[in-house]
Order: structure tokens, then sequence, then C-alpha cells
């Protein structure tokens, strides 16, 4: 008679391989969720640049043209919503509504060539151009780290383990309705 192995070895051994898969398959879910995190907390850095220039950039702007008051407010009032905001989604609109107002200084800007002389105003320029560029590569890759996470949630099996635990899709980040609409700046008044 041969002897096979028990059937006890048998309902351990498959206990241990499904165990095995819902720990790492939780720990891979756990390892990406950190990663979108991160990757938020690295758009939140660049955002922090941003804000640091921008009243330096104002004040600079003021100091040449008090009359456009209107523009500063606007920036200003973008900052303080991206300051009381509390998530991701919110911060991202928030953050929208600062780059509509940065978009109507510049305007302003160039309908005033004797601020482009200030040696001030043009280094300011120069680093919140550089800081816009590495928010929108920071966003990409936030987009990306969600793209990751949102598709090992959604996909069977481990769909199934994301729900037994928690985890949820992502937002992405995605511009706000109407920011593809260049802002019209109107000095005549």
């Amino acid at each position: 008679m041969k002897k096979g192995l028990p059937v006890w070895a048998i309902v351990l051994g498959v206990i241990a391989i499904v165990g095995g898969f819902f720990l790492t398959t939780h720990n891979r879910l756990v390892k990406a969720n950190e990663e979108v995190d991160n990757q938020w907390a690295q758009v939140e850095s660049q955002y922090q640049r941003r804000f640091d220039l921008i009243p330096n950039l104002v004040e600079s702007v003021k100091g040449a043209m008090a009359q456009e008051e209107e523009v500063f407010s606007k920036i200003a009032e973008a900052r303080t919503r991206y300051s009381s905001a509390q998530t991701s989604s919110e911060k991202a609109e928030a953050a929208t509504e600062v780059e509509g107002a940065l978009a109507r200084l510049l305007v302003v800007m160039e309908n005033y060539p004797e601020l482009k002389s200030l040696e001030t105003v043009d280094t300011l320029m120069s680093q919140l151009e550089g800081t816009e560029n590495r928010i929108a590569v920071e966003r990409q890759r936030y987009n990306d780290q969600v793209k990751e996470f949102n598709s090992d949630v959604k996909t069977i099996p481990t769909k199934w383990i994301a729900s037994m635990f928690g985890f949820e899709e992502k937002a992405y980040f995605e511009s706000v309705e109407g920011s593809e609409v260049a802002p019209k700046v109107d000095l005549t008044n």
C-alpha cells in the first residue's frame, strides 16, 4: 500500500498558500497606499514652495502697481483657501485657484514692462516658473502612483482583499473645470 501525504498536511499546505497570498497582497496594498500618500506630500511640498514665493513676488509687484489690488486680493484669498483645505481634492481645487490668480498676475506684469526690468521681480518670476514646472512633474507622478494603486484595488482577486481591509480607490489630481481657459485681465479701468 502506497503511503501519501496525510490529509491534515494537505489542508495545512493549502491554508499556508492562501494565507501567504492574503498577507503578501495586503502588504503590497499598504505599500502602494503609502507611495500614493508620499507622492501627494511631494505635490504639497512644491505647493508650499510656490506659496512661499508668492508673497515676495506680490510685494515686489505691489510696490510698482498699487492700482491692481484685485489681483493681489484674489491671490491672498486662494492661498488662504489652500491653507484651510483638508482633503487632497480640496487642496487641488484651491491650488488651481492660485494658478488662475497667478495667471492674472502674469498678464498684469506683461502689460507693465517696467516690472520686468525690476531684478527682484525677474528673479522671483524665474523661481516661480521653475516651481510651476516642479508642481506639474509631481502631479504627474502622483497620478501615476494613483493609477497603479487603483489598478490593484480594482483587479480580481486583489479587489476582494482590498475591500476586506478597507482599501479604496484614490482620487486623481484633475484640473478644475474652466482652468483650460486663459484668464482675461482688463486693465482699461
